[in-house]
């Protein structure tokens, strides 16, 4: 089994930044792609951002493209960061890391990924 534990959520102003971290632990060797998600209120998860364990490909989704940046730790390669600036009040939801055994069929296919982590908030206030 993989538990995903993220942290770094939390509330800042609009404008401000976080960095939201994801570590893997358990069988992790079999992990290919890790990403990160968020989901609003009565709403289903939206992708924001993926990478490639093995060859840091990187895939960003149209909301995440510009003020979020995804990086895996340089030496420990269970770890995966959301970098996120600029952060404005629309951005406030559940922050959720994810991880599969296999490439997605499709960039941040949600059912592609089998592990999830608890969430973290984010708030971000005007």
């Amino acid at each position: 089994r993989v538990q995903l534990v993220e942290s770094g959520g939390g509330s800042v102003k609009t404008g401000g930044s976080l960095r939201l971290s994801c570590a893997a632990s358990g069988y992790t060797d079999s992990l290919i792609y890790m990403a990160w998600f968020r989901q609003f209120p009565g709403k289903e998860r939206e992708g924001l951002a993926q990478i490639d364990r093995e060859d840091l490909r990187l895939y960003y989704s149209d909301s995440a493209m510009g003020r979020f940046t995804i990086s895996r730790d340089s030496a420990a390669k269970d770890t995966v960061y959301l970098q996120m600036n600029n952060l404005k009040p629309e951005d406030t939801a559940m922050y959720y890391c994810a991880a599969s055994v296999r490439r997605p069929r499709y960039p941040l296919a949600l059912r592609d990924y089998g592990y999830w982590g608890q969430g973290t908030q984010v708030t971000i206030a005007p």
